[in-house]
């Protein structure tokens, strides 16, 4: 039961600063740095006082603390042992300008206002009061696991990463692994009967150098994330080269895997560096798009732990330059072009040079492949003729004419009419090729009167004296303007293909989430947001629960990007969800041509949400279909168990009320015996299944205590009766004391005794041995019989069943569930696993007292 105790009033509206010093492994000193740093603030004038610190016994540190003055602290008992605890009410009533908490991870002995030491710190800085603190990387809830793998030793107490990021202040307190292993062999660290165990461990050499690196990474992101605030407050685009963040263009070609491979080794030459390989939907004009080869690529981008994004843009070098500036991107890698010079000739600088050209800041590197300069089958542009290859068309009009006009008056006679038409109508073709219908018109009809001037008769006159060439003019024009059409036709044509291979693009994009089994509606909503280059997308909801005028508020459910709307009437587009809910995009309003494959991510930004809510009510429901068939499972076993002790007990207690019936003195004892011994199985059996119902309802009575093992396996055997002689006993003189109740104790033993004595073979024992495993005392029993395959071992925890058993004479199958559930309610634990040589050993643990009131390494708070 918690204090009910009402928060102070606050020294101000300020809020108190938070200073976090972050160790990179226990003993490199941030305690020290934290009351250096006090004492210094001390000597400027500053109130300071000492809420918590540890000191561990490390002389250094308590010369630190003596000169501060500290908040004395409270002592709770918690399970027969006493700690001690800051005093946070009495903190708060002396209200100094700074507090120093050691132990930011600590978990906090019940009884107080708050679970954890993080959540004191927040009240404290909420009450105006600024916090100086400490936390061991180890602690930090995203690298908890990790850690785990690394070193082999359970982090059982964490905080969340984001109340650290949000500190004012992160100062990382290092020290080399040597330095640090120097230290703790001097004894400076733990004493000297745990130095060697902790060498051997937890603070092997290797163990240290990768807390060091986790430490700097996390650290950096950290940095990362105040550069980037800075940045957005103060509207820099210009990029900042403080962290690599390399972007690799892929155009769905076989050339990618290359350029993936090449981008990583450049993001992998700094520490920290990101890689990101993007996709422009809309083709650069020369290759089909390979959705096989984008998968293939994907995935070896994912592998070499970068991400894939695939975005819309008609202008490719914009469309690349755009995201990788709003990835504040270092670096671009691209492929070298596929185009032959020709081409580039023809239709202007490729993606590469115009790329290198825009990018300002960001370093291009041309990538070389096997692919490059090789010939691919042309891709029309983009929305039809673009503009430069319009101007392009006019101008080579302009220029051909003139210099062939020239080069073809000095050989008039020489040529024919008609042979002069044609070579005029190449020069037509070709600027209808490269600039269109308009060019190709402009360009006939400049050539027609140039024919006309210059080589038809009369010449220079623009009139005809031939009726037949007369015809051949409106003919050349007419062929010409014709070519013009077939080319703007085709152009249109080709934009319009090239949308739709663009929207196929995406839809397949959006089935290969669905197929792949993503969900999440933030990846969905990042995708949406990526694809059409939009500043924030939410998905939004009106409640209209509460609304007396049946309007109601509208509700993010989700959202991706910075500053998202709250309401649909400040989206640019705005598009239905289902019947109440909608997406709201804030950038720039989308054309219609968008709409369609809008929609489609709204559907299946829909179809997400849908399985989102089933899956809550699915886990809604969990406990309720858990719970109702424990309900028939103990009704299937008590029609059939219960019945069997009652029904032997009738039988006893109605033959010895027969009065027609004499029994011998022997036969006589033999019935109550039987009768005795029914009633004791249906006790035993009633008793289980109260207990099992008080464990499912978190109503089971537990009284922990200090006890020592030793003392209570001899009276959990002596239940056994006889059987009991058959099991051997080694327990260490040393073994410390537990966290337990005695009574509880005592029944998981002699359950689980008794199936090992069950299952055992006739005439081999079974073994029971203690010892002391880091925190915790662990407690074997082990028995030679079949054993239990692995895939099935947890069944045997399952109420109301009983592995391999058919008999009539076992139970319902509750002793080791009842067992597990006593052992969690006393915060063990109870497992089964293999007896080396065959059989199965079950391994009860417990928490140490010794463990519970001075730590050891690796950890410095181990409540848990």
């Amino acid at each position: 039961m918690t204090e009910s105790v009402p928060t102070p009033p606050t020294r101000s509206a300020r809020r108190g600063r938070l200073r976090v010093y972050l160790g990179a492994a226990p003993g490199v000193g941030k305690t020290y740095a934290m009351l250096a740093e006090g004492r210094r603030r001390a000597d400027r004038g500053t109130d300071v006082v000492i809420g918590f610190v540890e000191c561990h016994g490390r002389p250094k540190t308590e010369e630190q603390m003596s000169v501060l003055e500290s908040v004395p602290r409270l002592t709770r008992t918690y399970r027969g042992a006493e700690f001690r605890e800051m005093d946070l009410a009495s903190v708060l009533d002396r209200r100094p300008e700074v507090v120093l908490v050691d132990e930011l991870a600590h978990t906090n002995v019940p009884g107080g206002r708050h679970e954890k030491r993080w959540q004191d710190i927040e009240e404290l800085l909420a009450a105006g009061i600024s916090v100086i603190t400490t936390v061991n990387v180890q602690h930090l809830e995203s690298l908890n696991d990790v850690v785990e793998r690394i070193t082999g030793i359970p982090q059982r107490e964490t905080v969340p990463d984001a109340v650290v990021r949000a500190a004012d202040q992160i100062e990382l307190v290092d020290m080399s692994p040597e330095a640090l292993r120097r230290r703790m062999a001097h004894g400076n660290i733990y004493h000297p009967d745990k130095v060697d165990a902790a060498l051997a461990n937890y603070f092997r050499i290797g163990n240290l150098h990768a807390l060091r690196e986790l430490a700097l990474l996390w650290l950096a992101d950290r940095v990362d994330e105040g550069v980037k605030r800075h940045r957005e407050e103060n509207q820099i685009t210009r990029t900042w080269e403080t962290r690599e963040r390399v972007v690799v263009a892929l155009t769905g070609g076989p050339e990618g895997s290359t350029l993936i491979r090449r981008a990583a080794r450049i993001a992998a030459r700094t520490s920290g560096g990101d890689l990101l390989a993007v996709h422009v939907a809309r083709a650069d004009g020369l290759a089909w798009v390979s959705r096989a080869e984008l998968l293939e690529q994907q995935r070896l981008v994912q592998s070499l732990g970068g991400t894939y994004h695939e975005v819309l843009g008609d202008d490719i070098p914009t469309a690349l330059l755009e995201f990788a500036r709003a990835e504040h991107a270092t670096q671009l890698v691209l492929g070298t072009s596929r185009r032959r010079w020709l081409s580039e000739v023809v239709t202007g600088s490729g993606v590469g040079a115009t790329t290198t050209r825009l990018s300002g800041d960001i370093d291009v590197h041309m990538v070389t492949h096997e692919q490059a300069a090789r010939r691919r089958r042309l891709t029309p542009l983009g929305r039809g003729l673009s503009a430069r290859r319009r101007l392009s068309g006019a101008v080579l009009g302009v220029v051909l004419l003139p210099v062939l006009t020239m080069a073809l008056v000095g050989h008039r006679d020489a040529l024919s009419l008609s042979s002069q038409i044609l070579l005029y109508l190449s020069v037509v073709v070709l600027a209808a090729l490269l600039g269109g219908l308009p060019s190709g018109v402009g360009a006939a009809v400049a050539a027609s009167l140039l024919l006309d001037y210059y080589f038809t008769p009369p010449i220079g006159s623009l009139a005809i004296a031939d009726h037949n060439n007369l015809i051949a003019l409106f003919v050349f024009v007419f062929v010409a303007t014709s070519v013009s059409s077939v080319v703007e036709f085709a152009a249109r044509r080709t934009a319009k293909a090239r949308r739709a291979a663009a929207e196929s693009d995406t839809l397949a994009m959006l089935a290969g989430s669905v197929l792949g089994g993503e969900e999440a509606l933030p990846a969905l909503l990042d995708r949406l947001r990526e694809t059409f280059a939009m500043d924030s997308v939410a998905l939004l909801r009106r409640d209209v629960s509460g609304a007396l005028d049946g309007v109601g508020d509208w509700t993010a459910l989700a959202h991706s990007g910075e500053s998202p709307c709250t309401a649909p009437g400040r989206a640019d587009t705005t598009v239905p969800v289902g019947e109440t809910a909608v997406l709201a995009l804030c950038g720039h309003p989308l054309p219609a041509a968008d709409r369609r494959i809008l929609a489609a991510f709204a559907a299946r930004v829909g179809n997400a949400l849908e399985q989102r809510e089933l899956s809550e009510e699915a886990a809604q429901a969990g406990p309720l279909a858990v719970l109702d068939r424990t309900r028939t499972a103990l009704l299937a076993a008590v029609s059939h168990d219960l019945r069997t002790p009652l029904a032997a007990a009738k039988a006893a207690v109605s033959s010895l009320a027969d009065p027609e019936i004499t029994w011998s003195a022997a036969d006589y004892r033999e019935l109550l015996a039987t009768a005795d011994e029914s009633i004791d199985r249906l006790i035993t059996l009633v008793h289980n299944l109260l207990d099992t119902s008080r464990l499912q309802a978190g109503a089971m009575p537990v009284d922990p205590r200090a006890l020592s093992v030793s003392e209570i396996i001899p009276l959990a055997l002596a239940e056994l009766g006889p059987a009991g002689h058959r099991i051997a006993l080694d327990l260490p003189a040393d073994l410390p004391e537990v966290i337990a109740d005695p009574d509880l104790l005592q029944r998981i033993i002699a359950n689980v005794a008794a199936n090992a004595l069950h299952y055992a073979p006739p005439g081999s024992p079974v073994g029971i041995t203690a010892s002391a495993i880091g925190q915790r005392v662990e407690l074997r029993v082990i028995d030679r019989g079949p054993g239990v395959p692995a895939e099935t071992r947890e069944s045997i925890f399952v109420p109301f069943q009983r592995l391999g058993d058919r008999d009539n004479e076992t139970g319902v199958g509750l002793g080791l569930a009842l067992s597990r559930g006593l052992a969690q309610a006393m915060d063990g634990t109870l497992d089964a696993e293999d007896t080396p040589g065959g059989g199965l050993t079950m391994v009860l643990t417990l928490p140490a007292v010794a463990f519970l009131v001075a730590p050891v390494p690796p950890a410095e708070h181990t409540l848990t």
